[in-house]
């Protein structure tokens, strides 16, 4: 807070000669005013824009290692890549249930995806007329099967 002080301080002192040359002491008042929220101003949107660099584009240490936010090289691609990739594939010329397809991404895409997370990128995919989605007799289930 001194330093915060000290700094105000010694920007008063650089505007006071510009400031003094003013005859009215409310002229004097009204300049100092809006240069004080003009200093608060700009130092608000500096620290704004220090909070918006280390949020963003500073890189982190996360458990001793170093990582960039923006860097994908570790990423794992999402449901809906993971499903059209098998829709590319012959998997679904098998009807499978949504809880076997997420068992299927996870030892084979190392992706650990919920079901409800599956569920809804399925019902999407059966709309578009890209899978079928039927009901399974022995378990009263719906399972996908390619068009």
């Amino acid at each position: 807070m001194s330093k915060h002080i000290e700094k105000l301080k010694k920007q008063l002192v650089e505007i006071s000669e510009v400031v003094n040359s003013f005859r009215s002491e409310a002229v004097r008042v009204r300049v100092v005013d809006r240069l004080l929220d003009a200093i608060i101003e700009s130092e608000k949107t500096d620290a704004d824009a220090i909070e918006l660099f280390n949020k963003r584009n500073h890189k982190q240490k996360l458990n001793g290692e170093t990582s960039y936010p923006s860097a994908r090289a570790g990423k794992k691609p999402g449901a809906t890549k993971v499903l059209n990739q098998l829709l590319a594939t012959d998997y679904f010329h098998t009807p499978h249930s949504i809880s076997s397809i997420a068992s299927y991404c996870k030892d084979n895409f190392d992706s650990d995806f919920k079901t409800s997370e599956l569920s809804g990128i399925l019902l999407k995919l059966a709309n578009e007329n890209k899978l079928k989605r039927e009901k399974s007799n022995d378990n009263n289930r719906f399972e996908y099967v390619g068009v």
